[in-house]
């Protein structure tokens, strides 16, 4: 691997404390990371308002990124999917995804994922091991540098491959990177971050004065069959949507449940109607994912009148809901797909394009618009 420290894992107080040890001025740091995260520069013989001694200097010591996009897959709808290389040779997955005018990254947080929910491709090897905060940054700033120069990233989702409360420090210190005056200016209002069920850090995203939206995963109308669908999470249903309630109340932010419908398993009428009397009255908006299949899991896909059924019953009970519809569904955007497709052993037989189902984020599931004072 290579030792020179990544920039974009370094918060600029440390980037000022590394030019010092080089003997450059401390106020230079602000200036290098605002051309890697605003100004799109790659390299730094591209930041041309450097002297080339600086540039040469900085190049023998840092690398500006410590990951590098392995393949990218583009769908018809133009939503876009990057198989992002580590420095160890492990592979993650980030996602542009286009809706009209907007364009919002998919974020990944782990490599693989321990909580090994039965339906999804991102856990199916367990967790390998925890993203640094300049993996984590990277995959927006890969996403922004695909985009035509007026074009910025609106929003982001912290839904891709992991749990990003089981990698705290890290995620915050990426979001804090994100938000900066000095990184890319995406303020928490703009962020969604979706969790199964770590509850004890949501209060420390208060207490740390990291509050994104938050999406919480329930997946189930009652603790035997979320016991069944998430095995390794023991949390009560009544516990989560308090939990949900709570973070709401501390922050003003938008708090979701998502539910993915498994046919046959979590997709009856009835299922419906006691998932709504236990959020009636939260404010709550529920969505509803109807499941994409996964080859390697033997779920399948509810009908569309049983997804229709449930969700007319839901609403009926006087939740908000909304239904996810697809986009790439050519490129194996669902979390996981493209990752564990790549370290499949591939035969001759086997297409470049690997094809699958995906889950996409719609405009109605996305953060709201900033408000003012939440962007720096």
């Amino acid at each position: 691997m290579d030792p020179r420290p990544a920039l974009t894992n370094c918060s600029l107080e440390e980037v000022e404390a590394l030019l010092e040890s080089l003997g450059l001025e401390r106020w230079r740091a602000r200036p290098i990371l605002q051309w890697i995260y605003r100004r799109r520069a790659t390299t730094f013989e591209g930041m041309t308002d450097l002297s080339k001694e600086t540039r040469s200097l900085l190049a023998g010591k840092f690398r500006i990124f410590g990951s590098q996009i392995r393949d990218r897959h583009v769908s018809p709808d133009r939503t876009e999917k990057l198989l992002v290389a580590l420095g160890d040779g492990n592979l993650i997955e980030t996602v542009l995804i286009r809706e009209g005018d907007r364009k919002t990254v998919c974020v990944s947080t782990q490599v693989g994922c321990p909580v090994k929910c039965v339906f999804c491709a991102s856990g199916l090897e367990g967790l390998v091991r925890n993203l640094t905060a300049g993996e984590i940054v990277e995959q927006v700033v890969f996403a922004a540098n695909l985009l035509e120069p007026e074009e910025r990233i609106d929003s982001l989702v912290i839904m891709g491959i992991g749990e990003p409360l089981l990698n705290y420090p890290n995620l915050v210190r990426a979001l804090r990177t994100w938000k900066a005056p000095w990184g890319m200016g995406i303020g928490y209002n703009r962020v969604t971050l979706s969790t199964v069920g770590i509850l004890d850090k949501l209060p420390k995203l208060v207490e740390d004065g990291v509050a994104p939206n938050l999406a919480l995963s329930l997946h189930a109308p009652n603790d035997k069959i979320r016991l069944e669908v998430v095995p390794t999470m023991k949390k009560k249903i009544a516990d989560l949507v308090k939990a949900g309630v709570e973070y709401r109340t501390a922050t003003g932010k938008n708090v979701t449940f998502e539910y993915v419908l498994l046919d046959g398993v979590n997709d009856d009428k009835k299922h419906a109607l006691e998932l709504g009397k236990k959020l009636r009255g939260t404010r709550c908006k529920v969505n509803v994912i109807p499941f994409n299949r996964v080859e390697e899991t033997p779920y399948k896909s509810p009908s569309s009148t049983r997804v229709d059924r449930f969700v007319e019953a839901l609403g009926s009970c006087g939740v908000p809901v909304m239904v996810r519809k697809r986009k790439g569904d050519a490129i194996s955007a669902a979390c996981g797909q493209l990752r564990a497709a790549a370290e499949r052993p591939v035969g001759p037989e086997t297409a470049v394009l690997i094809r699958g189902e995906a889950i996409p984020i719609p405009r109605e599931a996305l953060p709201d618009p900033p408000a003012p004072d939440d962007t720096p």
